[in-house]
């Protein structure tokens, strides 16, 4: 779709109102309530799970921010919001698989970190994360991963872990991973920032 002047649009339209530029995307149009709004309503693993509702980002977000606590209790409460907020960029590009990611290239991994870097300056967060954080971001976001793919989305046990690697110390049990309505996930990820975002 192209503007008035025969360019290409770029911004995407929230409900609240903000448009938000996805070439040179502005941290005064980032709005917790639109992030978790698009995350609860974006589906993990392209839908492909069990159960009766879609297994949201924002569900998985959530959970990741659970377990890097619990795998790295020294994560103030900024890291763990930016633990929240990993995946925060698909709440207005939507979730590409891995593989997809693999095909497309590096001009996606550009526009992500892009958007990611205001959203992490609107709520009060570096830019750029420190290595330290990115790495238990990573572990966090495997030990998900391997319980979803395990869980709800068919992969056997030696598959997952051939992929992500064997979680150890973290059962199944311990874990949400029952899939949430999306009224429910919008509600728990914004009660998560909610408790994370004072503490910065």
């Amino acid at each position: 779709m192209k503007g008035p002047a025969g360019r290409p649009r770029v911004w995407q339209r929230m409900l609240s109102g903000r448009r938000l530029d996805l070439a040179d995307p502005s941290p005064l149009d980032v709005e917790i309530e639109d992030i978790a709004h698009g995350l609860a309503r974006v589906a993990r693993w392209n839908g492909q799970t069990h159960g009766d509702h879609a297994f949201s980002v924002a569900q998985h977000s959530v959970l990741v921010e659970a377990i890097a606590g619990r795998m790295t209790p020294s994560l103030g409460a900024g890291e763990r919001l930016a633990v929240l907020l990993h995946d925060a960029p698909e709440y207005v590009i939507g979730d590409m698989i891995s593989p997809f990611k693999a095909v497309v290239g590096g001009e996606y991994k550009a526009v992500e970190s892009r958007l990611l870097a205001a959203i992490h300056i609107r709520f009060g967060l570096p830019a750029e994360r420190r290595p330290g954080l990115v790495d238990a971001i990573k572990a966090a976001d495997r030990v998900a991963a391997f319980f979803e793919a395990t869980e709800l989305a068919g992969f056997a046990d030696a598959e997952a872990a051939q992929f992500f690697g064997r979680p150890r110390g973290i059962l199944a049990a311990d874990l949400a991973l029952g899939p949430w309505p999306t009224a429910r996930a919008e509600r728990q990820f914004l009660e998560r920032f909610a408790a994370l975002h004072p503490g910065i």
